[in-house]
């Protein structure tokens, strides 16, 4: 599956009572490449650096919509997800307002499990790729034309590259609890900035062109305070 934005992905427990295709404005019989495009055009349309943000503060409708095409965009989590919503509309649910709700303990114990197994090594995994970048830059600055410091400098990028994807791969593996939404959609954006200015970073390398120096630092800057947005929501939870 192409890695467009795969942050969060679902159980089929939590597939039967989320209508995918709802919330990606589509029809079941839609096709992978309308599936693409569906996500794509809703995805920049409440990015945070589109709409204006009142529209972000007031849901978190990004992440919905990365669930959906996480598990639509994948051909056999579509076939799971098709299987499970026949069963779920054959018994008559057809929201996630369901009957059943979770006792209070099982809540706290989901958010602490996803605390410990999911939050913390992310977390760090943030911090590794973000707080070196000052000292790399600095030590590079002393001669970028220097073959040794740049090696040293795309090593780095290596290892943020490594990191990332251990990242983006954690943060996709269970679902986020309800009540962590909003610091999951922080996150994700943190995450897409990171990457983002990987990117750049790249490009310095080869051209040695500041334009793209300046530009991965600003999206590792915006990580950052998207990744300390979600820090302190999440301990204000604890």
């Amino acid at each position: 599956m192409a890695n467009d934005a795969p942050l969060l992905c679902g159980s089929l427990s939590a597939m039967a009572t989320i209508d995918h295709y709802q919330t990606l404005g589509i029809s079941s019989r839609a096709t992978q490449q309308e599936i693409k495009q569906a996500y794509r055009r809703l995805a920049k349309e409440f990015h945070p650096d589109t709409c204006d943000k009142g529209q972000v503060e007031n849901g978190d409708r990004i992440v919905a919509l990365n669930h959906a095409y996480e598990v639509l965009g994948d051909v056999q989590q579509r076939q799971q997800y098709d299987r499970s919503r026949d069963v779920a509309n054959y018994r008559g649910i057809r929201s996630a307002q369901g009957t059943t709700v979770k006792p209070q303990s099982t809540i706290e114990t989901d958010l602490e499990v996803w605390l410990q197994k999911i939050y913390q090594p992310l977390h760090q995994a943030i911090t590794n790729i973000i707080n070196p970048l000052e000292a790399q830059i600095d030590e590079l600055a002393a001669d970028p034309f220097d073959d040794e410091l740049m090696a040293a400098f795309q090593g780095y990028l290596e290892e943020c590259q490594i990191a990332l994807d251990y990242a983006q791969n954690l943060f996709r593996s269970v679902p986020n609890p309800a009540t962590v939404a909003r610091s999951a959609r922080d996150l994700y954006y943190c995450l897409n900035h990171l990457g983002d200015g990987l990117e750049q970073f790249e490009w310095f390398t080869l051209n040695y062109s500041e334009d793209y120096l300046h530009t991965g630092q600003e999206m590792f800057r915006r990580a950052d305070q998207f990744s300390g947005q979600a820090h302190e929501a999440i301990a204000q939870l604890r």
